[in-house]
Order: C-alpha cells, then sequence, then structure tokens
C-alpha cells in the first residue's frame, strides 16, 4: 500500500438494526486503493468490516457499543459447552469451498423465510445475496457443512494470508443443534490447519442476543481506543 491516504464518508443517521431506541451513522472508506485484500487486512485489524464492496466502520455520535473482536485460533480453548456440540456434531462433514453448491439457495430460502421474514433480506434474491457477502476484489470462501448428504449449513468467508473473516451464514432453521455456533468452530480448525492467527467473526455488542455470543470463543481480544486488548 504506497497510498496510505484514507477519507471517509459518513452515511446519514438512521434507526440502528440491533439496539432499540439508538441512530446508527457508518463511515464508508471513499478510496478504490483500499478495495483489495492487502488494503481490506489493514483496515480490519483496524476496527473496519465489509458489506458486498463496501468497507465500513460504526461511527455512531452517542453510542459506541459495536466493538471488534477477533479470536486468537492457535490458542483457541473451548469451552464444556462447545465441546457437547462439537462431539455430537461428530458425523457431519465440513469444507471449504470457492463456489456454493447448487442445493444452497433453497437452504438460504427456507432460513431468511423462517428466521428472517421481517428483514430486508427477505424474500430471498439470489443477486441481493451476492451484492451483500461477496466482493469483485476480495477473496471469498464458502463453508459448506453436510448432515450426510445433505446441505445443512453455509458460511460466507473472507480469506487472508494470515485471518479469516466471517462475513454471513445460514443454516437449516428447524435444526435444534447451533449450527451457527458450529460453523465459527469450522472456521477456527480451519485457520488452525493453515497456520492462521485470526478469526474476525464481527462487531461483539454486548445488549444485543443476537450480537453478543462472539465472547464465548476464548481467547479472544477487543480492539478498545485503538489497541487490541
Amino acid at each position: 500500500m504506497n497510498n496510505l491516504s484514507l477519507r471517509i464518508g459518513l452515511t446519514p443517521n438512521s434507526d440502528c438494526n440491533y439496539l432499540p431506541n439508538e441512530q446508527e451513522q457508518l463511515g464508508v472508506v471513499m478510496d478504490e486503493h483500499w478495495l483489495s485484500p492487502v488494503g481490506y487486512n489493514i483496515l480490519l485489524s483496524s476496527g473496519y468490516r465489509r458489506s458486498g464492496r463496501a468497507i465500513y466502520k460504526p461511527m455512531c455520535e452517542l453510542c459506541s457499543a459495536c466493538t471488534p473482536l477477533r479470536v486468537d485460533c492457535p490458542n483457541f480453548v473451548a469451552s464444556k459447552s462447545q465441546k457437547r456440540q462439537l462431539n455430537k456434531m461428530k458425523k457431519f462433514r465440513w469444507e471449504f469451498k470457492a463456489k456454493l453448491d447448487e442445493e444452497w439457495f433453497p437452504l438460504y430460502e427456507r432460513y431468511i423465510r423462517l428466521r428472517h421474514s421481517t428483514g430486508s433480506m427477505y424474500p430471498a434474491n439470489k443477486e441481493q445475496f451476492f451484492e451483500f457477502c461477496t466482493a469483485v476484489w476480495m477473496d471469498t470462501l464458502f463453508l459448506h457443512v453436510y448432515d450426510d448428504d445433505k446441505l445443512i449449513a453455509i458460511a460466507v468467508t473472507d480469506v487472508f494470508e494470515n485471518a479469516l473473516s466471517a462475513v454471513y451464514s445460514f443454516f437449516e432453521p428447524d435444526s435444534t443443534l447451533s449450527l451457527g455456533t458450529l460453523c465459527v468452530l469450522y472456521q477456527i480448525q480451519y485457520s488452525q490447519q493453515t497456520g492462521r492467527k485470526w478469526l474476525y467473526p464481527g462487531y461483539q455488542i454486548d445488549d444485543c442476543k443476537a450480537m453478543n455470543y462472539k465472547v464465548r470463543f476464548q481467547p479472544h481480544q477487543k480492539l478498545i481506543l485503538g489497541d487490541w486488548q
């Protein structure tokens, strides 16, 4: 990266998707030279995330609840609960692929319809999915999880030389198992197998049930006042 200028454009305030009664404002990276695996890797370690081809960071005026978090994969120790989940799911097969299996969309459609019918992703749409989850400038793999030959979960995963970043996951909505947690555990295992140090699972939001599970993966670091702690 020869040109390290970083221009940020602020989005208008809008209702927060995660915390009621809060307003959300995002800082979006304007400079095209950051839109690459190398550029995004630098920004990812500074608390930024990707949505589609855009790189952003929460820059809300009155709230700082979104805390960047990363899991230390080589030193990861599964909790008792996570060990029980892994034991239950030993029968499953998983692999990372460069392209999605043909059966992906029926699974995705069922997941959106049964779990997120009031959200912006409903009804499920292939073009919208790829626009949200992928970027032409990013190296992305798709974790596939199978029960026998049945596809039961997919986790979209950005790939860096020394890290993985979880982008989005969807899974069999009727399952009584914690398939979302399982996807994170498989991403950690893949990081260990390929010699990668970090898994970035996204922002930790303590007061949001859907976003506060990340602290269960130990050890981890949080980015606080510009320092990973």
